[in-house]
């Protein structure tokens, strides 16, 4: 056992955490929980396990319902570390009686989504700041004219994007009234799940399904939100499965769009009610658990996924509707005839139905075996277009990014006093300074170790690499 791995079991045995390592794979067990599961945590070498991290996720392993439910499951990706109550990059399996919502909070669905598309470097540059100040007014000044039948938001709600796709192309509105909506019906199936989960408009807010307005214009919708969310501009620098790149239409030289946001105001609404819902539904003969984590059992847990697909499928459109802007833009500015195709789109905010048990999956990726996956790095670094090998370990799941390896605070701290963050060379848009600093390029580990790792443990295989060039924060 190395030094540093004593000092850490050391630390960790005073939590009542037992640690021990397998090559790159923490396996921990809560000792003071009778029959918790071990949970594996896998990360790149030259990092340690964050003890707050880890009791957040231990504490969601020890979940129990007292009428049965039970956690079978629960490990990190590399991206791993500590949220406001969540670790960001856990996965926990639950029996099928059973659901956590706090498990993945209130930005229900936050995904990403890849875009590419054929145009020349030097005609990128020579027209960048005219589509720059495009986008500006639509992705940061709330430019954007979005309005919306209510039996369009009603079609969303109840039947994802597939409903909205049927509805909003009888009667194209505003900046989409020129929208191609037979491409978008095409390119559903390069969305999980097609895009369209069953969902009930009876849980989205009121005020956007009121069938008694005429137009709905609602201001949380087409937007990126804040902390790491972005819309970013990458090059395809390399490829790294000729196979696989070409199956997925992306090649060298090419320049990416990728999207990260999730379902904003109704992802909120529906979290928030259903955390506070699991709490209300405690049985009141129990005392509350010592976590103060409550999960769902039942009719509650099978209501809650209804919800939870209604947000998500708001999040679909949230995502689609940004890309519908970047391809308006980028066709008034370098001609009519670019096409954007639809590369993937991916939640990793989201519970699933998988071999028996319900996966919830917080800043953690699908990654079956065959299937896409986007890992992107900070806003100076590097991201991946992945393909899933359906690692049973870790629950078919990869990490959502490089994960953050230093806090907001600790980031203007550093740049009060001075340090790099490495962003000389980062092209950044947006109305808030304080924004580049806190997801300035130094607060994330390293992309490259965060992918290697995955892929010596036979999570993920790599298929493209992309340079960014322009983000956009909110």
């Amino acid at each position: 056992m190395s030094t540093s791995l004593k000092r850490l079991t050391k630390l960790f045995k005073k939590q009542n955490l037992a640690v021990s390592k397998d090559g790159a794979v923490y396996r921990i067990q809560n000792i003071g929980v009778p029959g918790a599961p071990i949970s594996e945590v896998l990360l790149p070498e030259r990092y340690n396990l964050d003890l707050k991290a880890v009791k957040q996720l231990m504490s969601f392993a020890g979940v129990a319902h007292p009428n049965g439910g039970e956690v079978r499951a629960a490990v990190a990706t590399p991206d791993f570390h500590a949220g406001s109550s969540v670790p960001v990059g856990a996965v926990v399996a639950t029996s099928r009686d059973m659901i956590i919502p706090q498990a993945i909070g209130t930005d229900i669905h936050c995904g990403m989504r890849l875009h590419a598309m054929d145009i020349d470097i030097t005609d990128w540059q020579s027209k960048k700041t005219e589509l720059v100040e495009k986008l500006r007014g639509d992705l940061l000044l709330g430019t954007r004219n979005l309005p919306m039948q209510p039996r369009s938001f009603h079609e969303l709600f109840n039947n994802g994007l597939a409903g909205w796709v049927r509805s909003a192309k009888l009667k194209p509105m505003g900046d989409f009234i020129e929208t191609d909506f037979v491409q978008l019906e095409n390119e559903l199936g390069c969305v999980y799940s097609g895009g369209s989960e069953e969902g009930h408009a009876k849980w989205a807010p009121e005020s956007l399904v009121n069938l008694e307005r005429s137009v709905i214009r609602d201001s949380s919708l087409a937007t990126i939100g804040g902390g790491n969310h972005f819309v970013e501009f990458q090059i395809v620098d390399e490829i790294l499965d000729r196979k696989r790149a070409f199956q997925l239409g992306v090649k060298k030289g090419q320049i990416s769009i990728m999207i990260h946001t999730g379902s904003r105001a109704v992802g909120m609404h529906v979290g928030n009610y259903w955390i506070d819902k699991a709490r209300e539904n405690w049985p009141s003969t129990y005392k509350y658990p010592s976590s103060k984590i409550f999960p769902l059992y039942g009719n509650r847990a099978t209501e809650y996924l209804e919800a939870m697909n209604t947000a998500a499928n708001y999040a679909n459109l949230n995502r689609l509707l940004l890309a519908e802007l970047v391809r308006k833009r980028v066709r008034e500015v370098f001609g009519k005839g670019i096409e954007m195709p639809l590369i993937h789109d991916a939640p990793h905010n989201i519970v699933t139905e998988e071999s028996g048990c319900f996966i919830h999956r917080k800043g953690a990726t699908p990654a079956h075996f065959g299937e896409p996956v986007l890992i992107p790095g900070s806003m100076g670094h590097p991201s991946y277009l992945m393909m899933g090998l359906g690692n049973q370990r870790f629950l078919n799941s990869a990490s959502h990014g490089a994960g953050r390896d230093k806090s907001r605070h600790d980031m203007f701290c550093r740049n009060k006093a001075g340090e790099d963050l490495g962003l000389t060379c980062v092209d950044c848009i947006t109305l808030k300074e304080d924004r580049r600093i806190e997801e300035a390029p130094a607060a994330y580990k390293d992309i490259d170790e965060v992918v290697e790792v995955q892929v010596q443990n036979k999570i993920v295989s790599p298929v493209a690499k992309l340079k960014p060039m322009l983000t956009f924060k909110g």
